[in-house]
């Protein structure tokens, strides 16, 4: 009887031991929420990859400086991609799984967003591609996992032609108008193509498609063309280097900036820096924030973070327009899991599942928006079941030749044309996929 009450007291004792052990790493993994980051630091976009991952980072890393997300700290592991469509999927299946499974992907890239659809609802992770992926994807009854939150390339692309009708006096004058897109070709570039051929059809203009072959960094031809054909506008669908080769071939060949216009990937310190005062009148469309140096959530970035030296990347670029974008990615990212708290329990670690219910029931008010640091830098958004993206508005900046300055009011992109062709798009994926509208039951889940 004694021998057994002994190998009692060790098993409870070693039982003791193990839980005391295991107990504080499951509870610290319990506590933690995590966030894969698909970068591209290195190759021929790191210059405007770069900035956006720091970004993206510093907000990760201001979320836990407040107390994390309802006391959950926020983890992260990075994964450079290179832009590559190969290895950012890679990336995505090495990272779904680790530190208790993640959250949500953010893939930086349409390449890699078409290749990750179609897992991501296996898996059960959400993607968030804030103003850029597939452009039907807005619509939520029948991409449950996709969420293009702020915006899509249509609103870009119908956003930039409502100002262009503007200054030309209204959209009745853009009639007998020349325009031409060149586009990075790759499905980035070809995004805006079926928007701007539908305003094209609308309005009678004419519409010029230039294709550049990945980098970018090779446009004599298309600008030779450019020079021969005399179009009206320009609009520059570009990323990384594309975008300052296409502005000095248009300083080279004599066409005006000022009757140029980028989309919100085209648009920022890299694109224009190196070019200077040659990019003098370049316009770009935003993805509603521009360069944004005097808001408080940069000031509080600065001080939390650059200040006691935890900063990511120098910190004068905190508040440049690739680093607000990656921001405000990741704000959307954190916002969105605790919007799933509310309903799954506040303090809680969300999956994935439960996160996606959060970026399905955003709802960023002026107020919130204000208490996050990003009053003045953007306009409330709203996502719901059917609409994944919560927010149609942008405006257009132009560079002064050393600076980015807003020149126009807000624009809302038209939903009378874009809500048809998200549907029609929408419901031929499904019937590709043989999927079904998601019922209403479905929604509330």
């Amino acid at each position: 009887m004694k021998l057994r009450n002994l190998v009692l007291a060790a098993a409870v004792v070693a039982t003791g031991l193990s839980s005391a052990l295991v107990a504080p790493s499951a509870m610290a993994q319990a506590k933690e929420q995590f966030f894969p980051a698909l970068v591209y630091r290195t190759g021929p976009y790191a210059p405007n990859g770069v900035p956006f991952a720091n970004g993206y980072v510093d907000y990760l890393k201001l979320t836990n400086a407040r107390g994390g997300i309802n006391g959950v700290k926020v983890t992260f592991e990075e994964c450079e991609t290179g832009y590559a469509t190969d290895r950012g999927v890679e990336c995505y299946e090495r990272l779904k799984g680790k530190n208790g499974g993640a959250t949500v992907f953010q893939p930086l890239s349409t390449g890699i967003t078409f290749a990750l659809t179609e897992k991501a609802p296996v898996d059960k992770i959400p993607l968030i591609t804030a103003g850029y992926g597939r452009s039907e994807s807005a619509d939520g009854g029948v991409f449950k996992w996709n969420f293009p939150i702020a915006g899509t390339y249509w609103v870009a692309a119908d956003v930039l032609i409502q100002h262009i009708a503007k200054k030309e006096g209204g959209a009745d004058k853009l009639k007998g108008k020349h325009i031409a897109l060149i586009y990075h070709d790759s499905p980035f570039g070809k995004e805006p193509i079926p928007l701007l051929q539908e305003r094209a059809a609308m309005h009678g203009f004419k519409l010029s498609l230039l294709p550049v072959t990945h980098p970018g960094v090779e446009q004599k031809a298309t600008w030779l063309q450019i020079r021969r054909d005399r179009p009206d506008y320009v609009l520059n669908w570009g990323w990384g280097v594309m975008n300052s080769t296409a502005l000095k071939e248009a300083q080279a060949t004599g066409y005006p900036r000022d009757k140029m216009y980028g989309v919100w990937w085209a648009g920022a310190e890299p694109d224009v820096k190196d070019v200077g005062a040659g990019a003098k009148g370049y316009n770009a469309v935003t993805m509603q924030h521009g360069t944004e140096k005097g808001a408080a959530v940069v000031k509080e970035i600065l001080e939390k973070l650059h200040a006691k030296g935890q900063g990511t990347g120098p910190k004068e670029e905190v508040g440049d327009v690739l680093y607000m974008r990656g921001l405000m990615s990741a704000m959307f990212a954190v916002e969105g899991v605790r919007a799933a708290q509310e309903r799954f329990g506040k303090g809680k670690v969300m999956t994935g599942e439960q996160a996606r219910w959060g970026f399905e029931n955003l709802n960023l008010t002026q107020a919130k928006l204000d208490a996050l640091g990003f009053k003045g830098v953007m306009r409330p958004i709203s996502t719901s079941c059917q609409d994944h993206m919560g927010a149609a508005w942008a405006r257009v900046h132009t560079w002064d030749g050393s600076k980015w300055e807003f020149s126009s009011d807000w624009y809302q992109g038209d939903e009378q044309i874009i809500k048809p062709m998200v549907k029609a798009a929408a419901d031929k994926y499904a019937a590709e996929k043989k999927l079904a509208r998601r019922s209403a039951q479905d929604c509330q889940s």
